[in-house]
């Protein structure tokens, strides 16, 4: 009896499901002031109410965006083309009864951010974040959907996306509300570029660059020859790519002046927009060597945290370190490896990741994890108060590059691995299983792939639950580098962000244990002399300090609301490190920095 039921209620659900589908048809009758019409078609619908609703935020975001604020003109019509009554419930949701069963949705859609977490439509060309851009029912997830662009018929115009590919060049499907989120879809005059993938199975993957830009067809084939060596670079750390759905993975390209600058991973494809003439050059193969690394890490190396994806509201997760902060390590590391930076550059590269763990306010103050967690304020959220992140914040970017870089060096000294057996473990153990990982998991992980639960044990309880400091210096003497201070002898009383014009004034939050800081001065404080010295510029303020060493102290004039204070400040010398080479590349250095594939 308990298994006929069973039997019984999941036929029921099957059939209920298979009779559920949803249909989206786009068209772009008005593109010059950027508005689209959209129809959501949804039939097989069981519940008495209808609700319809824009998300709140995004696949590779983590804050909340008020994507319902775009669309107005909402109307909805039953069988027969019958109009239907539309409750507006709250600012993006919309509720419709006395259906039948059966709902189309219309609505007008504005969009003039083209970017990876917004929507872009004008006459020139159309970008589409889904979640920036359509409705969908509740509780219809898994619903299957199709998608029709309507092109105008004077453009010849091409399609990029990851979604599943029909007979019709214009009519694309997914299999559910998920996968239509996390698949953005640019229109316009693309160039193309593939090359394939082959895995030791002998699989390939066909990996395509669509490109809306302005370039030469040598100089557009000579840039893509260096995304696809990354490309050869990243499928080497974990031994092989993904099994990209589609046999496929997109590059979503934009660089021109019209566009904002953004990189957001998606799980076949990436949208990496680019505001700057296109000219090949390499600075630009950063943000792909990211992007392209993130279709294992985060994509299907996947935090628990973030499964499923919640559309309704921000995403915390604990994991932004590992997910964002490794691939942020990687992103340049593949750069070096393929050859797309100078070793020099790569050292001003860690340096930076360097100065972040051991000078950032808020990675000497707080952990990986906690900074993670902050995620859904600042990844992209937007508030207009001023905040003081300067001295509680570090970003889980930087901050997790800096931690992989100390534990791919530990491993290289200790046990003779590196921190590309760390990440193929995490691929095969979570990715290619599909199980979302945990904080504990990765510590497991580390245990495994080291045979050392003490090291395991200690790095996580120092270094990502914890925030006690870290030592470069004596990892990086293995590599014949260096780290010293950048600044040694000379006489610093703090960085900030300073407001030129008649005045020379500070322009963001001191920094908790700089001399402006112990003096107590702040944001929006001008200074008027330093030792008498009257201040206007920063050029005056240097020629100041220029005659003094750290630990002098001199009288300051400064000006804060309207009132003149005088007091002491100390100087110091400035704690930011630099990494130098203090030897031709070793061994250690050789193994660590080249190129894997050939």
């Amino acid at each position: 009896m308990k298994n006929s039921t069973s039997l019984f209620l999941f036929l029921l659900l099957a059939t209920v499901t298979q009779a559920q589908k949803l249909s989206y048809n786009v068209s772009f009758p008005n593109m010059a002031h950027h508005e689209a019409q959209v129809s959501l078609t949804a039939s097989g619908i069981s519940t008495k109410t209808a609700v319809f609703r824009m998300s709140r935020s995004s696949p590779g975001r983590y804050a909340t965006h008020e994507f319902g604020k775009n669309v107005y003109d909402v109307k909805a019509f039953g069988k027969n083309n019958k109009a239907l009554t539309v409750i507006r419930t709250d600012g993006d949701v919309y509720e419709v009864n006395n259906h039948g069963g059966f709902v189309r949705l219309e609505y007008t859609l504005y969009a003039n951010h083209p970017d990876g977490t917004y929507a872009g439509i004008d006459a020139a060309s159309i970008h589409l974040n889904m979640p920036a851009a359509f409705m969908w029912i509740k509780g219809y997830d898994r619903a299957p959907i199709d998608i029709k662009f309507n092109i105008p018929a004077d453009r010849n115009w091409t399609i990029a996306t990851q979604l599943k590919p029909t007979a019709d060049s214009t009519l694309f499907t997914a299999p559910g509300l998920q996968y239509l989120m996390d698949s953005p879809t640019k229109i316009g005059n693309l160039t193309w570029k593939e090359w394939t993938l082959t895995n030791p199975s002998g699989k390939s993957y066909k990996i395509r660059f669509a490109f809306e830009g302005t370039s030469s067809d040598s100089m557009l084939t000579a840039f893509t020859n260096k995304v696809k060596t990354i490309t050869e670079q990243a499928q080497a750390v974990y031994g092989e790519v993904p099994d990209f759905d589609f046999g496929t993975y997109t590059f979503i390209t934009a660089i021109n002046p019209y566009v904002k600058g953004d990189g957001m991973e998606h799980r076949n494809s990436t949208v990496i927009h680019i505001p700057a003439p296109f000219d090949g050059a390499n600075w630009m193969l950063d943000v792909f060597a990211h992007e392209f690394f993130h279709c294992w890490n985060v994509e299907r190396i996947r935090p628990k945290t973030l499964e499923p994806f919640n559309f309704e509201k921000s995403n915390m997760s604990n994991e932004l370190w590992f997910a964002e902060g490794f691939t942020q390590y990687y992103g340049d590391l593949l750069t070096e490896r393929a050859g797309g930076q100078t070793e020099e550059e790569y050292l001003d590269v860690i340096t930076g990741l360097i100065n972040t763990k051991v000078n950032g306010q808020g990675a000497r103050r707080y952990s990986p994890v906690e900074v993670s967690r902050h995620a859904v304020f600042v990844d992209a959220g937007v508030a207009i108060d001023k905040s003081n992140y300067i001295n509680m914040y570090t970003s889980y970017y930087p901050y997790g590059g800096a931690i992989a870089l100390a534990l791919d060096l530990q491993l290289r000294a200790q046990f003779n691995l590196t921190l590309d057996h760390y990440m193929t473990a995490a691929w095969k153990k979570y990715g290619k299983t599909g199980i979302p990982y945990t904080v504990d998991n990765l510590e497991q992980l580390l245990t495994q792939v080291t045979g050392s639960k003490q090291f395991a044990t200690g790095f996580f309880s120092k270094y990502i639950n914890g925030h006690e400091p870290l030592d470069y210096a004596p990892l990086l003497e293995k590599a014949g580098l260096s780290l010293k201070r950048a600044n040694e002898g000379k006489a610093w009383i703090g960085n900030v962000q300073w407001k030129e014009g008649n005045t020379l004034t500070i322009g963001s939050n001191t920094v908790i244990g700089t001399p402006l800081y112990n003096a107590g001065l702040d944001i929006d404080d001008q200074l008027i002399s330093i030792s008498g010295k009257p201040l206007k510029k920063q050029t005056d303020l240097a020629e100041v300090l220029k005659a003094h060493k750290p630990g002098d102290q001199l009288s300051i004039e400064y000006e804060h609301r309207g009132s003149k204070i005088s007091t002491k400040i100390i100087t110091a010398e400035s704690p930011s490190l630099a990494v130098t080479a203090n030897e031709k590349a070793n061994e250690f250095r050789r193994k660590w920095l080249e190129r894997k594939v050939q």
